[in-house]
């Protein structure tokens, strides 16, 4: 059996870093936030054949000057144009230029699939209610956890079980911004609503798995009686650890499938699952249950 609670100095320490790093992208470089934060269109078009490069749309569209232009290949056929919040006078002007574009002399047939406007003032609130349902779920857990372990107030007080298993679930969440915070700055990558979606589900993933090992702690409190609380925790999560990989290995196997076969436009969501998986995996095993034995000896 591998003594995780003597070493958390080395997986608090590992976390400690990787938090570090996170806050410190976060606060240069910020997410990229797409059109549903920020205000704007969105227009998806395809080519029936001969679809042409980047290049070629970006030079059709340079007469229109228009802002934020975002142009992204998605499959053998389309593309995705993100640019400023348009008219459906602008709108008729951007397809009329893109129908223009001939590649090998040829021009080529267009079809348009999507075109989406939101304005800045339904973006802000877009914002807002996600840091909101973000900051919701972390209360209602405590208060659930504080709840469901109210009989286990020795030698931690019930609220702390919840207290830990936010602190673990605030950690996972700044590392899965702070990756994307750097992708958005090298590959820009954008973040809108199914990444507040990918977060929360994260959130429920991850507590799952930390309450689990918290219950099996709570059923060995009343079972051994000869052992000290540190020994309890940590054999509480060498019980639980090899179903919580278990677990986390098989939702991988299913996400990466969706990755790889899925469409452009879930790709980035299903990522942010990827990484909230393998994170959240790693918060429970190695930063809630050492979280308790540092409660307990400050007590």
């Amino acid at each position: 059996m591998y003594n995780i609670i003597k070493n958390k100095k080395y997986w608090f320490g590992f976390s400690g870093i990787l938090v570090a790093i996170s806050i410190i992208v976060l606060s240069v470089w910020g997410l990229k936030l797409g059109i549903d934060f920020t205000g704007g269109s969105l227009l998806e078009v395809s080519y029936e054949s001969n679809r042409p490069s980047i290049s070629q749309v970006e030079e059709s569209l340079q007469s229109l000057e228009l802002q934020s232009l975002l142009i992204q290949p998605s499959g053998d056929d389309n593309f995705f144009l993100r640019f400023e919040n348009v008219g459906e006078d602008r709108h008729q002007e951007i397809l009329n230029k893109l129908k223009t574009i001939q590649v090998a002399d040829q021009e080529t047939a267009l079809t348009e699939l999507r075109f989406e406007s939101i304005g800045p003032t339904i973006g802000q609130e877009l914002k807002s209610k996600a840091i909101e349902a973000i900051i919701i779920v972390l209360l209602f857990i405590v208060f659930y956890i504080a709840y469901a372990f109210r009989q286990v107030s020795k030698p931690v007080a019930s609220w702390k079980y919840g207290l830990s298993a936010i602190i673990a679930l605030t950690h996972d969440i700044l590392i899965v911004m702070g990756i994307f915070a750097v992708l958005g700055h090298v590959a820009n990558v954008e973040v809108d609503t199914l990444f507040v979606t990918a977060l929360l589900t994260i959130l429920g993933f991850s507590i799952h798995d930390t309450i689990v090992t918290f219950d099996r702690t709570r059923e060995n409190l009343f079972r051994t009686h000869d052992k000290s609380f540190d020994e309890i925790v940590n054999l509480s999560v060498n019980q639980t650890i090899v179903r919580s990989i278990n677990t986390s290995v098989t939702t991988l196997f299913v996400l990466f499938a969706i990755y790889v076969f899925g469409g452009d436009n879930i790709r980035f969501f299903v990522l942010a699952l990827m990484l909230g998986v393998i994170i959240g995996t790693y918060s429970s095993i190695f930063v809630a249950s050492p979280l308790l034995s540092i409660w307990n000896k400050k007590s």
